[in-house]
């Protein structure tokens, strides 16, 4: 994402993510409602967490930890070591959360500078990625597809492809699995990211 000498992004290209970061969180935030009460115990796509594991791993980082990047805070570690499915009312309070913190991306001066030591556009693209990744994984560990636009998928997919090396570098990817070249393009991203596009739930 281009930015000028004074590390202001281009309008446009902002604007394109962000509706992308918005697509995202629309759809985690409705795989979030479809997940039972009963199966938080449940395995999921990542391999290390269960499914309580995962949902509070979203909720965290992808809403709280959207929000607090975009406004330059840092995350109370009150959050990082909450039980958000304790409340069950969690999925609607995490809809609530996805939109105020897709709100503070809206502001073009959270797109400027450098998160961290890492541009804003990319710091908001690898938060892209959680969104869409991580919700992938929620939904197939409840029986649900994730769906994205393939304007969308495609910019995921370019995302994983660009942060791949680095990724795997430091554990967050595995290696590649396979997916049929004229897959979609967010299927294709869910197998670059290492995670097998055919995962599925156990059957109880």
């Amino acid at each position: 994402m281009h930015a000028d000498a004074h590390g202001h992004t281009d309008t446009h290209a902002y604007t394109d993510t962000h509706a992308y970061m918005k697509e995202c969180a629309a759809e985690a935030a409705r795989v979030a409602l479809a997940v039972p009460g009963d199966r938080l115990a449940d395995p999921t796509p990542c391999d290390a967490f269960d499914l309580r594991t995962l949902v509070n791993h979203l909720v965290l980082y992808t809403s709280h930890g959207l929000e607090h990047r975009a406004l330059r805070k840092e995350l109370p570690e009150e959050l990082a070591q909450r039980d958000f499915t304790a409340d069950a009312d969690w999925a609607r309070s995490y809809a609530a959360d996805l939109d105020r913190a897709v709100a503070a991306w809206a502001d073009p001066a959270a797109w400027d500078g450098e998160i961290a030591g890492t541009p804003a556009a990319d710091t908001a693209a690898m938060m892209i990625l959680e969104l869409a990744l991580h919700g992938w994984d929620v939904a197939r560990a409840v029986g649900e597809e994730y769906r994205l636009s393939p304007d969308c998928g495609r910019f995921v997919l370019e995302t994983v492809e660009g942060v791949a090396e680095m990724y795997r570098r430091y554990g967050g990817f595995a290696a590649p699995a396979s997916a049929a070249p004229d897959a979609p393009p967010f299927v294709r991203a869910v197998a670059a990211s290492g995670r097998d596009p055919r995962w599925r739930r156990p059957a109880r």
